[in-house]
């Protein structure tokens, strides 16, 4: 058990490194603009008023890109169950069908630089002028910065310290999560997590298997989800563990598997195809689930009587975490007990801190991306 709510079967080699305990130490207390986002003390740069004026919308377009729009598409998706207002997620240069254009949108445009081309962009095309508008983006003079003033919008500063795919619980993931009806005080778990032991040593122990994979030349971190309501979770931790560690000549490879579907394309590999992977298994608890019709099932399956879709999806999880075993074939497991902020915020909070003691361990820093900026200035160069 990781918490009350998530499930952690760990990867089964321990691994306590004094070196990651230290790192993880001076990481808690010494605090950065990031680690403060994650508790309750974070101070946000807009007003509780402002969510008051803007929460009798009832349909929300969020226009971003990366980081500054996974974190948010990850909270609407995981806990919809909890929302009761509709909200569209804009995410890549694209078509959009007319008829979402018929929807009076309240408009939230994120980029920390506020020069982003691709949110530029899908701004100029999908939205109306006599549409309402958020910009959240840095206190500097940039491209939506300007546009926000000639349209009279509202302006929600951007922490400039925190890069976009670490900022789901500042400003940018919890002024959205406000307009959703949800409480962003229980998404923050920081302080009450870093005095749980159990916490704190699967944290230092998925931490120790990582850099112990690494040395060994396994670079794919394959995510085996079950969970079809987090696959914005997933995209995020990929961008997470991609851009923070994928830098000089190293890094991991995040890659993630639908399941069940994949076990009927790239199951064969990872079982039975090169050895350089390790894995991620995750699944939710569901209350509610599609009953299977017994009248309609053939007596040569009658193990499927009685039976909900949960279930069955269960079943093919454990047996493939068997048959892993059996194959001696390193993965880590989570089970989602309960489906809320808090344990939704557990989760930011652990993939987080592990992401930045992997860079912290591998000598990178897990803040920047540099190479990213050379596709950015190469495609104005391109366009001018």
């Amino acid at each position: 058990m990781l918490t009350s709510g998530i499930s952690l079967i760990n990867f089964k080699k321990k691994i306590t490194s004094p070196n990651i305990k230290k790192k993880l130490s001076f990481l808690i207390k010494t605090r950065n603009p990031i680690i403060d986002s994650l508790t309750k003390s974070y101070k946000y740069s807009y007003r509780k008023n402002t969510i008051k004026t803007y929460q009798k919308f009832m349909n929300y377009r969020v226009i971003a890109m990366g980081g500054s729009i996974l974190g948010t598409q990850t909270i609407y998706e995981f806990l919809q169950h909890k929302i009761k207002k509709k909200f569209l997620f804009i995410n890549n240069l694209q078509n959009i069908e007319k008829k979402h254009r018929k929807n009076k949108y309240l408009n939230l445009v994120v980029s920390k630089s506020g020069n982003t081309t691709e949110t530029i962009v899908n701004f100029n095309i999908l939205t109306n002028n006599n549409e309402k508008n958020i910009f959240i983006t840095e206190n500097k003079q940039n491209y939506l910065n300007t546009m926000a003033k000639k349209l009279k919008s509202e302006i929600v500063h951007h922490n400039n310290y925190i890069g976009g795919r670490y900022s789901v619980l500042s400003e940018v993931g919890m002024l959205p999560a406000e307009l959703m009806g949800l409480k962003p005080n229980q998404f923050k778990q920081f302080d009450s997590l870093v005095k749980n032991k159990k916490f704190i040593n699967s944290l230092i122990n998925s931490v120790g298997n990582t850099l112990y994979f690494i040395k060994k030349r396994k670079f794919n971190s394959i995510i085996i989800n079950y969970d079809e309501r987090s696959e914005s979770l997933f995209k995020w931790y990929q961008q997470l563990i991609a851009e923070s560690l994928g830098k000089k000549n190293t890094g991991l490879l995040p890659i993630v598997s639908c399941m069940p579907k994949d076990n009927h394309s790239v199951m064969q590999l990872y079982l039975d195809g090169f050895k350089n992977n390790f894995f991620t298994f995750f699944y939710s608890h569901e209350k509610k689930s599609d009953k299977i019709k017994n009248s309609k099932i053939l007596s040569s399956q009658n193990y499927l009587k009685n039976k909900n879709i949960s279930d069955v999806i269960y079943a093919q999880k454990k047996a493939t975490e068997n048959v892993f075993n059996k194959k001696k074939i390193p993965f880590r497991s989570f089970e989602i007990n309960r489906r809320d902020e808090k344990t939704l915020g557990e989760l930011f909070t652990f993939f987080i801190l592990e992401t930045i003691l992997l860079g912290r361990c591998l000598d990178l820093n897990p803040f920047d991306q540099p190479s990213v900026e050379l596709i950015k200035k190469e495609t104005k160069r391109i366009l001018l």
